[in-house]
């Protein structure tokens, strides 16, 4: 089966804050879509959001056509989800490397979620707090598990669902690009389906959205783009206390060419024959 992608994206800086630390970027010849929520001081945020988009978009493009230029990939996991991980590891060690050359950025980090696409299978790859949801038949399913205090606190049974939705630690995470020399991404190969939708956001859209909200604004929208629009409208109308990010791929199969659509109409008969 030959899928295609519709692609879309939007970020906001919301209501409160002054600046926008979120940022995305894709690289569709590449197959490959990045979300990443900076932390820092002063702009350091902005900053280190940037260089993890960049540096993974970099990797790529430089290593696309280079057989020898990607790791061997260990038992057990495949050739593409090695490679996510050595660009999401490129991307630390860029971030870490510019905190330690300029004082005023020391301790920023970057939240990440990137997705890979190869034909119809991808791989997900994420670092924070940050999300990809699979919308699929009417029905939606987190793609990723945060690397956050309270997402720890959920996981060992110390305070409930609710409780994690209006707890005021939200923003302490447990892991991020550039903070440390090493970096411990989660990585998951999946398989997509025609119609299949992936929802990469940053924690401004889903400290204000429920699942529920995502699936019903996102499967109700005319296209990726008005999905993006709305969703992004919607966790601002909620409050809009943070960065709000949001990038959608849609799996369509593509449709044929003309001429094999003819070739096949000629071959059951479908157009008389001129010879």
């Amino acid at each position: 089966m030959s899928l295609e992608i519709q692609v879309a994206g939007q970020s906001d800086v919301g209501c409160v804050r002054k600046n926008n630390e979120d940022c995305f970027g894709y690289d569709e010849s590449l197959g490959i879509y990045i979300v990443c929520d900076g932390m820092g001081g002063a702009a350091a945020g902005e900053i280190a959001s940037r260089i993890a988009v960049d540096s993974v978009l970099d990797y790529y493009r430089r290593h696309a056509h280079d057989v020898d230029g990607h790791p061997e990939p260990s038992p057990g996991v495949s050739t593409r989800a090695a490679q996510l991980m050595a660009a999401i590891e490129f991307a630390n060690r860029e971030i870490h490397y510019s905190a330690e050359q300029n004082p005023v950025q020391r301790g920023m980090g970057s939240t990440i979620v990137a997705v890979l696409v190869e034909g119809d299978a991808y791989t997900v790859g994420h670092a924070g707090d940050s999300r990809v949801y699979l919308l699929r038949h009417g029905a939606i399913e987190p793609l990723t598990e945060d690397h956050s205090l309270v997402m720890e606190q959920l996981r060992r049974g110390l305070i409930t669902a609710e409780q994690a939705q209006h707890s005021e630690v939200q923003n302490i995470i447990t892991r991020a690009l550039g903070t440390e020399r090493n970096v411990q991404a989660d990585i998951r190969d999946m398989m997509a389906e025609p119609g299949d939708t992936l929802l990469l956001v940053s924690d401004g859209l889903t400290r204000h959205l429920s699942d529920l909200e995502i699936l019903r604004i996102a499967s109700s929208a005319s296209s990726s783009k008005e999905a993006c629009a709305q969703l992004v409208a919607a966790a601002r109308d909620a409050g809009g206390l943070d960065n709000i990010t949001c990038l959608i791929l849609r799996f369509e199969e593509k449709a044929q060419k003309s001429s094999e659509k003819s070739w096949l109409r000629k071959l059951i008969g479908g157009e008389p024959s001129r010879e």
